[in-house]
């Protein structure tokens, strides 16, 4: 049977507001983040993606005081991501009310911590966010806040977290990021394809044409935005009625 397709929307969180950028830099202001998570439970998104995005650079702990109380507010599964580097950093988000952890920097520091927390967990809860960035003809691996190039190819990447035990890939190309100009297509597709778990494209969604690009032409099952759904521009109920029409099967 086929899997039906996820719309996901991200909050990126800075200073305990949502932000959105291009390719990861100018940042500006895009709202509350506990009023924005419940106006994504009316539109009927699938999963909610929140990421701390400073809590690395700032060497902190993703904010739990607001993770709770988006969670106490929506309903569907809910990642969270930002600053987590041990199993105690797990067990305290989860607490707070996370379904599943993204981990990025740290992993790549640490790629051991990918089966602890699975092990513990389950491969379900670990969700791997790959920042990737298209230098010299090669799909490259970038951390902290895509300043850091880590000398990793994302494909080898994708494949050696998922051997780890990462359930799930959250695929960013720094490329896209907020240029509206769609999904990196080729990328997602030779993830999607390699590896034996869902793949969340991100980056670059500007129309409702490029969710159903990305999942006519890629294995992804979830597309995520942050942009165009924060600001108003398209909501998710007219993603989704529009895939419809396109007989893309969504939740």
């Amino acid at each position: 049977m086929a899997i039906k397709k996820r719309i996901i929307p991200c909050l990126d969180i800075k200073d305990g507001r949502t932000v959105k950028g291009v390719n990861f830099c100018d940042l500006r202001d895009a709202g509350d983040p506990v009023e924005l998570a419940k106006k994504y439970i009316e539109e009927g998104a699938d999963e909610l993606v929140f990421l701390d995005i400073a809590a690395t650079e700032e060497k902190r702990k993703t904010r739990a005081s607001l993770v709770r109380k988006i969670a106490a507010e929506i309903n569907i599964p809910f990642t969270v991501g930002g600053g987590i580097n041990s199993l105690a950093d797990v067990s305290a988000v989860i607490q707070s009310g996370a379904d599943k952890v993204s981990l990025n920097s740290s992993a790549v520091r640490n790629p051991y911590l990918i089966s602890e927390i699975a092990g513990q967990y389950g491969n379900q809860c670990v969700v791997v966010a790959i920042d990737t960035k298209y230098v010299n003809n090669e799909w490259c691996v970038f951390v902290g806040g895509g300043k850091i190039p880590t000398g990793l190819m994302a494909l080898d990447w994708a494949k050696k977290v998922v051997e780890l035990g990462a359930g799930e890939i959250l695929l960013t190309s720094m490329n896209n990021d907020g240029t509206r100009s769609g999904f990196a297509l080729d990328i997602t597709r030779q993830i999607s394809e390699a590896v034996g778990v869902p793949v969340i494209a991100s980056g670059g969604a500007g129309s409702k044409e490029h969710f159903r690009d990305v999942f006519q032409q890629t294995k992804a099952s979830g597309g995520l935005a942050a942009g165009i759904f924060h600001y108003g521009e398209i909501s998710i109920q007219d993603v989704k009625n529009y895939l419809k029409t396109q007989n893309i099967l969504v939740r």
